[in-house]
């Protein structure tokens, strides 16, 4: 029912930028957050930024101050603009989605087909 559809990946140079961008579809919940997770070669899966509904924010540490995330709750999409970008960020980007049922609270989280993200140097 719901689904994250991802889009912008693709290969730049060291300190150039590319802006990631989700789209979710389906029954969305009004307590909810967009997010961005990544998944470099031989590691696992960490949390890059997220956002919610509310619009605040959360950064991995190694992404602050480069990266920004920004969402349209309207339309249910969620940008990740990357800028100065290093050879460490390479990796598959994940588009997240949790939400929370209000009456029972169960949770729900959603993920898109990833898109990869190459940076050359």
């Amino acid at each position: 029912q719901v689904q994250l559809v991802e889009s912008g990946g693709g290969l730049v140079q060291a300190g150039g930028s590319l802006r990631l961008s989700c789209a979710a579809s389906g029954s969305i919940l009004s307590s909810n957050a967009m997010g961005w997770y990544r998944q470099a070669p031989g590691k696992q899966r960490e949390l890059v930024a997220t956002i919610t509904s509310g619009g605040s924010t959360n950064y991995a540490d190694s992404v602050k101050g480069r990266f920004t995330i920004s969402r349209d709750n309207a339309k249910n999409t969620v940008d990740l603009q990357m800028n100065s970008l290093k050879p460490e960020d390479i990796a598959v980007y994940y588009c997240n989605l949790w939400m929370r049922e209000t009456i029972t609270s169960k949770e729900y989280r959603y993920w898109g087909q990833g898109t990869q993200v190459t940076v050359s140097s």
